[in-house]
């Protein structure tokens, strides 16, 4: 299912993928995503709900989660929302190299 808009969940957050390199392969990779995330907004792995990490559900008061593989490990982190119209909404709540994930998600 297609995304109408594809967003990031706070300036701050969109401040830092604008300051990556061009040619940083993150960023690159995290282009791919957002790419990827518009033409289906499920593309990426989805999280159980119990599976969730408090710390996500407190910050961003969501009920799901999705995640985008990028390059050397690193992980996006997307919920999905909607306007509450038909209009869906996938909204980039962070990345995090593979220890950051393994951490918060407690492995």
């Amino acid at each position: 299912m297609r995304s109408n808009k594809v967003v990031f969940v706070d300036e701050e957050l969109e401040e830092s993928f604008n300051s990556l390199s061009d040619d940083d392969p993150i960023k690159r990779g995290i282009l791919r995503a957002l790419k990827s995330v518009s033409e289906n907004v499920f593309s990426g792995r989805n999280v159980k709900k119990e599976l969730i990490p408090k710390k996500l559900i407190d910050k961003y008061g969501i009920n799901n989660l999705w995640i985008y593989d990028l390059p050397n490990g690193w992980r996006l982190l997307y919920s999905v929302t909607s306007d509450g119209e038909v209009e869906l909404i996938a909204a980039v709540l962070d990345w995090m190299d593979h220890k950051e994930y393994e951490r918060l998600f407690g492995y």
